[in-house]
């Protein structure tokens, strides 16, 4: 397993390098599913970079409390720094996610909410499939699971637009971060597969950017992850 990368040098820059490359639509593909999360009472987020959504999160829910996992010891003073007016109701670790373990059960706390933005793209399709298995067990029967990420859809827009933007922020990131993970991950496929269902999903900038809620049992008729119109390459 690789070393994780290393985003201390961007923490102070992360939201800036966000706007001047994709305005706010990072932002808006974060926040997309932010009202349907009122009633969950304790959070798993997963590298959050600086840590803007996760007080976003406190604010708009005052019952939730966080765990937030970093690699990264910057960004996680950034992320307590903005959500000091809610310290009380989060948890920060410093860890590689990939290793990190909750308590075992019975011990455990029970997550009705994961949050993976913009993440499991650092990771391996073998990586999320390990994370995936991990928390588990630590999930409650509703918990829902809040991904965005970068997607490459089929035809001639992924192609010739949104392969070559994703493989040029993976050599960025190589080179800032040394990040070593060149693909995204099939990560529908890994969430299927471990009982989740894709219960919603928004696209912007013609599928480049994905948000998605997952859910053992979601409210409303599912979205087979099948007909996603992307693949993880």
């Amino acid at each position: 397993m690789n070393r994780p990368p290393n985003f201390d040098r961007l923490a102070g820059l992360y939201r800036w390098m966000e706007m001047a490359s994709f305005g706010p639509f990072l932002w808006w593909c974060r926040c997309a599913f932010l009202s349907d999360l009122g009633a969950c009472r304790r959070a798993l987020i997963l590298g959050d970079g600086d840590g803007r959504f996760t007080a976003r999160l406190l604010r708009a829910n005052p019952n939730l409390h966080v765990d937030a996992v970093d690699a990264s010891p910057a960004m996680l003073r950034s992320l307590a720094r903005r959500a000091a007016p809610h310290a009380g109701r989060v948890r920060t670790h410093l860890a590689d996610a990939r290793h990190w373990q909750p308590p075992a059960p019975p011990a455990a706390p029970i997550y009705d909410l994961v949050v993976t933005h913009f993440f499991l793209d650092c990771l391996t399709t073998a990586e999320v499939q390990a994370l995936a298995a991990s928390l588990r067990p630590t999930l409650s029967p509703a918990a829902l699971w809040l991904v965005s990420e970068f997607a490459i859809r089929r035809g001639w827009y992924g192609r010739l637009v949104a392969r070559p933007v994703v493989q040029g922020l993976y050599l960025a990131f190589g080179w800032l971060t040394g990040l070593t993970v060149r693909a995204l991950p099939d990560h529908p496929s890994v969430l299927h597969a471990s009982g989740l269902i894709l219960h919603k999903r928004r696209t912007w900038l013609g599928g480049l950017l994905v948000s998605e809620l997952w859910s053992e049992n979601p409210p409303q008729p599912a979205v087979n992850p099948t007909a996603a119109p992307f693949y993880a390459n």
